[in-house]
């Protein structure tokens, strides 16, 4: 499960970068979701053009938001949210076609399209579990490819430059609309991605009556910035998260509930806050004290 939640927490660090926040990451996976289990178990696919599927589903509801971004000035929250929830009930409709019959849940990929299902290479056999899949090493990959993009290549220096400053970029040369709208499809490519390496891998269904959207591209918020908004440092995040949010199902019941894993990371996330807050505030501190002493030595 750390898989999905890194690729999700991608997604937002990568639009963070350019300056945006994408909290519509959610809705981004839940097309994933809708366009992976359509292309399996409507059409029997194999599982690369259903992983294809669910990352170009979500990186065209990144843009819609891109759009309404560059070109009106929405704000991308606002749309974001909205979009969430318009998501969540047409993928219900759509997979609704795809269902058990005596169950509000989507039907088992892995009796329904073998061929759908993520392979594993060994990895089952290693970590002695049927679940796991290459979505661990596909998920690290990206995660280094973000890191390249963002800080190796002209188009990372290009989007972030956007992000710092829309006029300046624009006053520069740069295609600032286009930096936009391609930042949010990237980062709602990643978010239907998340969704594609963990519901192709078997260990879930989709409830077709289900009224919330997922927490899994909220949780990409928190291991962002507990990540220090480092690509690599999510991966270390993520694995993190997740193992406290699993390992909050497994406690006594009678002395806690399942909800003191949320506490924990949510004491984690704000103590991390306060270590930026105050490293900012020490460094404008130092800086001043600098800047004092020097007039004194000149005058």
């Amino acid at each position: 499960k750390t898989a999905p939640l890194l690729m999700c927490s991608l997604s937002v660090l990568f639009s963070y970068k350019v300056g945006l926040f994408n909290i519509g990451a959610a809705g981004q996976y839940v097309v994933g979701v809708g366009a992976c289990l359509y292309c399996a178990l409507a059409f029997h696919l194999p599982w690369y053009v259903c992983l294809l599927a669910a990352v170009l589903a979500g990186a065209l509801l990144g843009a819609i938001s891109g759009v309404l971004k560059a070109y009106l000035n929405v704000n991308e929250v606002i749309s974001s949210i909205m979009l969430n929830w318009i998501s969540l009930y047409l993928v219900n409709m759509l997979l609704s076609t795809v269902k058990e019959l005596a169950s509000p849940y989507t039907l088992v990929v892995n009796s329904t399209s073998p061929g759908s299902v993520l392979p594993s290479l060994g990895l089952n056999e290693l970590f002695s579990n049927n679940y796991v899949t290459i979505a661990i090493p596909l998920s690290i990959l990206a995660a280094v490819l973000i890191w390249v993009l963002l800080e190796k290549t002209k188009l990372g220096y290009e989007l972030k430059a956007t992000g710092l400053n829309k006029n300046a970029a624009k006053y520069c040369g740069m295609k600032e609309q286009r930096n936009v709208i391609l930042t949010m499809m990237i980062a709602g490519g990643l978010a239907g991605c998340a969704a594609g390496i963990y519901y192709l891998t078997g260990i879930e269904q989709w409830m077709v009556q289900q009224t919330s959207v997922p927490a899994m591209g909220f949780n990409g918020i928190a291991a962002a910035f507990l990540g220090g908004l480092s690509p690599i440092g999510t991966i270390f995040s993520s694995y993190f998260i997740q193992h406290i949010t699993s390992g909050g199902t497994y406690v006594d019941k009678s002395m806690y509930c399942t909800q003191i894993s949320d506490l924990i990371s949510a004491f984690i996330i704000y103590l991390c806050g306060f270590v930026l807050f105050f490293k900012m505030w020490l460094n404008r501190w130092l800086d001043k004290r600098d800047e004092k002493a020097k007039k004194g030595g000149d005058a």
